[in-house]
């Protein structure tokens, strides 16, 4: 899928027609896990001003199996690099496919509740939770949402970054 039709730039494309007064820095790879995304940050907190911090990462730790004491480690470094900074940190709750088994997922899950709250930072709802119980929006992998699921994802990210972004 190209980037143009990503849920982040439908979302800032609809800001702009909004006037909402702010818009979205994708500073994502594909494929990044919170280690990666912690590495980077500091570059691009460097390069970009920024006021709000929005965290979507997890999933791909997840995915490989990575400790969730690791997972959460990182995740409070990266909110920890923000807030130095004064900037807002929203953390977005990410969850993998139960074939990972109970324990595993809730491990999992819990780091992002745990990280919210020992942070006190806001924790967003799994952001593509509408789309993925619709194989017809989901690539075949069952973990990507398709080009479809795009203006939905950004429709829904929409809604909960209004309520959030003063």
């Amino acid at each position: 899928m190209q980037e143009k039709d990503g849920w982040v730039m439908l979302l800032n494309n609809q800001l702009k027609q909004d006037k909402s007064g702010y818009h979205i820095i994708n500073a994502s790879i594909s494929g990044e896990t919170t280690g990666g995304g912690l590495a980077r940050l500091p570059g691009i907190l460097d390069k970009n001003k920024i006021d709000y911090l929005l965290i979507e990462l997890g999933g791909n730790d997840g995915l490989r199996g990575f400790s969730p004491k690791l997972i959460k480690n990182n995740l409070l470094q990266i909110i920890d690099l923000a807030q130095t900074k004064n900037i807002q940190v929203l953390l977005a709750e990410i969850q993998i496919p139960p074939n990972y088994g109970p324990r595993y997922n809730k491990m999992f899950s819990d780091v992002f509740s745990s990280v919210a709250k020992e942070k006190n930072v806001a924790l967003l709802p799994f952001f593509i939770a509408s789309v993925a119980i619709n194989p017809d929006l989901m690539q075949g992998d069952g973990i990507h949402p398709t080009k479809d699921a795009q203006p939905i994802i950004a429709s829904e990210m929409k809604s909960t970054l209004d309520v959030l972004i003063k």
